[in-house]
Order: structure tokens, then C-alpha cells, then sequence
């Protein structure tokens, strides 16, 4: 007797023969999937580095990103780039020319009392908006009437009367604290009376700006403290632990000694008849490498220093840990914040793949070449550069001498 077949089942078929290639392609290399262990945060990030390539020169890598990203595309996407979601502002507004109504000085007279760390290069007469100039001094002679007062270490008088100079404090330390003796207050958040950022440029006017166009392929890090407080030296040492770097400071040193930066690259030397400070090649130096370590002393709010915008300054890429909100004073896609890993250990092998990776680090100096600043220029406009004529405008606007006590 006959039985008369079954009838095919065509989607069972279907189904193995969509197995069958799927296994034959993934085990051939074909299809890849990236393991969880391997696979890299979830930041925000225009290009994730994969394939190794190292590289030392960094005008290469520059012209290998042109080719494969470019400005157009960079700006786009920076164009999205979120900043914190700080409690408050980060920077405060920039004075237009509508806000002159409320001068009441058409020139204003600073003195800076005592010894201070403000750069001398600072005394000027300036300038500044809606036509009000602005006389910024430490010679009481210059400024033998003046319109207020700054205190940076010291604190001001307990009582001021009318007809005597504002009484101006400034504080830029992590733990700013008002004296409760002034009539203005400087500091480096938004909500203090006059804000003063760390990105000028007036502390460094005399440092060698070299800036080398190889990097380092070996040594990853540049790295230098001497003043060793121990949560940011425990910090320094497991990450660079994990990383092959230079540290030139007294903490951690591994060069042979503190100042050992000119024997290194001796191209950074301002003077051969001038004995050199550590300050004079800073930039210098630090441009031989992919990457700097810049760790605050605290991790406080719009507490951004010098560290992070002296790693920009010298074309390198900062590895950043301090202020939360940091983001919001620096231009998009120009630091590493080390904060955004879930450990130490991922931190380290995103850093070696950037670094073996030209088109992923060359993007990270993107923004300079493609003129993306982000809140970066606001940052600067409200530097130390700027602080001569801001104070003085705010002064202005409280009338000075002439303010009621």
C-alpha cells in the first residue's frame, strides 16, 4: 500500500537554512558582535575607537580625520552636545551695551592692596564698554583716589564710610567664603557678585608655546604635582598604574627628579642664559603627549583651575577628575572626564584605544580646528583677562565712593 507523502513544511526549511548561514558567517569572522566586557561606556562619543593604529604624528592623524569625519560633520553633531544639568548657572552673562543705562561712573579706579598671586602684568588702564575706562593698579600713586579696594589676602576694613572706596574681596580657593566685610565679592562661581574663570591667559605670557606636532607613542601621560595631598595622589597612582606615563612633579616622580622636563626635550628652553622655572616650559612639554592628568585638589562645582585649561593650551587631551559640571566651561568633545567610568580599569583601555586610534584622537582637538567652542568662549570672556573691566563696570553700577554705607 501506497502512503502518499507529507506535505513539505517550507517554513521550517526557511528557518535552518537563516540558521545554518547565520552560524557559517558569524564563525567565520564575518559577523561580529562586541563582547560586554569589551564594549566601551555609554558616553557621549562622535567616533568609537576599535581598530589599533598606533601613531606619533599628530598632523597625519589630523589629515586622516579630515578625510574620514571632517568640520561639517563634527559641527553637526557637536551642535547636540547637552551640557550639565547644574543647579545653576555655570557662567554668568556677558554685559551688552543694552545694560549701560545702569553706570553711574564714567571711570573707575581699582587699587590691589597688599601681596597677591593677580600677575602684574594685569595694571592697565583699559578700555571697556559703554565707554567707561577703568584704571586696574597696585601703585597707590597711580590710583591716589580710588573707587574701590581688592583684597585677595587679606580682608578688607570692618566698616567703610561714605565717601570711602569700595571694599572688594576675591577668593578663587575650592572653599570660597565670603569675609562679610565687603561690598563686591569675586569668585569663581556664577553666583558670586563678579566671576573670574581660570582660562586666561595673562599667568603664562612668558612661557615657551612650542608646541610639538609628534606625540609620544610609548608614553601615554604626562603627569606633574608637587604638591602631594593624598586623595589625588591615591587617585593618580591607580590610574597611572594602569597607564605608561611621565610624572615630572615630586609626587610620584619617575624621571630622576623634579625639573627633569628640559632634559627631556631641551627644544622647550626659552633662554640658555636664563635659569628656567618649571612654569617657563610647561606647555612645552607637555605637547609631546597624547594625553595630561589633571586632577583637582577638590571636586567641587564651577571649580575648574588652571590644570585642565594648561592641558588644552598645550594641544594635548586632558584626562580630567574634579568639578561635576565641568562640561559647561570647556568646548565639546576636548577632554576625557574620568568621572564618567564605571572604574578605573575602563577608563585606562579607552585611553589606549584613542591612543592607538588617529581619527578617535584627532577628533578630541576637533574643535579648535573647526572653530566649535561651545560655552568655551564664554569661558574666557569671563577669565582673569576680563576681570579689570567687569569689576569695574559693577562698580560703576554701585556708584562707588558715592554708595551709602
Amino acid at each position: 500500500m501506497l502512503v502518499s507523502p507529507k506535505p513539505i513544511n517550507t517554513f521550517t526549511i526557511t528557518i535552518t537554512i537563516m540558521l545554518s548561514t547565520f552560524f557559517l558567517l558569524f564563525f567565520s569572522g564575518f559577523l561580529y558582535f562586541p563582547s560586554a566586557s569589551s564594549s566601551l561606556p555609554p558616553i557621549n562619543r562622535p567616533i568609537t575607537p576599535h581598530v589599533a593604529e598606533p601613531f606619533t604624528d599628530l598632523l597625519r592623524a589630523f589629515r586622516k580625520w579630515d578625510s574620514q569625519v571632517g568640520c561639517a560633520r563634527f559641527r553637526e553633531k557637536s551642535n547636540g552636545v547637552s551640557l550639565n544639568n547644574s543647579k545653576v548657572a555655570s557662567l554668568q552673562e556677558i554685559v551688552r551695551d543694552s545694560a549701560c543705562g545702569g553706570l553711574k561712573l564714567n571711570h573707575v579706579s581699582v587699587l590691589v592692596k597688599g601681596w597677591t598671586w593677580i600677575p602684574d602684568n594685569l595694571d592697565n588702564l583699559y578700555s571697556c564698554h559703554c565707554g567707561l575706562s577703568c584704571l586696574w593698579t597696585k601703585s597707590p600713586v597711580l590710583a591716589d583716589k580710588p573707587d574701590a579696594l581688592l583684597f585677595e589676602t587679606s580682608t578688607p576694613p570692618v566698616q567703610r564710610r561714605m565717601g570711602e572706596p569700595l571694599r572688594v574681596y576675591m577668593d578663587l580657593e575650592a572653599g570660597r567664603k565670603r569675609s562679610g566685610q565687603e561690598d563686591l565679592y569675586i569668585s569663581y562661581h556664577a553666583e558670586d557678585d563678579v566671576q573670574s574663570t581660570y582660562a586666561g591667559t595673562l599667568f603664562h605670557n612668558s612661557r615657551n608655546y612650542h608646541i610639538s606636532n609628534k606625540k609620544n607613542n610609548d608614553i601615554l601621560v604626562y603627569w606633574s604635582s608637587s604638591r602631594c595631598l593624598s586623595q589625588r595622589n591615591e587617585l593618580a597612582k591607580k590610574l597611572l598604574g594602569l597607564l605608561p606615563h611621565h610624572s615630572f612633579g615630586k609626587c610620584l616622580n619617575n624621571v630622576g627628579g623634579p625639573d627633569m622636563a628640559l632634559s627631556f626635550y631641551p627644544e622647550c628652553a626659552n633662554d640658555a642664559n636664563v635659569t628656567p622655572k618649571w612654569w617657563d616650559h610647561l606647555h612645552c612639554a607637555m605637547s609631546h603627549y597624547k594625553f595630561v592628568l589633571a586632577i583637582e585638589n577638590t571636586f567641587t562645582e564651577s571649580y575648574v583651575t588652571e590644570k585642565l585649561f594648561y592641558a588644552l593650551d598645550s594641544g594635548a587631551v586632558p584626562i580630567y577628575f574634579g568639578a561635576p559640571n565641568v562640561m559647561d566651561f570647556v568646548p565639546p568633545h576636548s577632554i576625557i572626564d574620568g568621572r564618567k567610568f564605571g572604574s578605573l580599569e575602563e577608563l585606562a583601555s579607552y585611553v589606549k584605544a584613542v591612543a592607538n586610534d588617529p581619527v578617535a584622537y584627532a577628533e578630541y582637538h576637533a574643535w579648535r580646528r573647526c572653530g566649535v567652542l561651545g560655552n568655551y568662549g564664554k569661558t574666557r570672556s569671563m577669565s582673569l583677562d576680563t576681570l579689570p573691566c567687569r569689576l569695574c563696570e559693577a562698580v560703576s553700577r554701585k556708584g562707588g565712593r558715592n554708595l551709602r554705607s
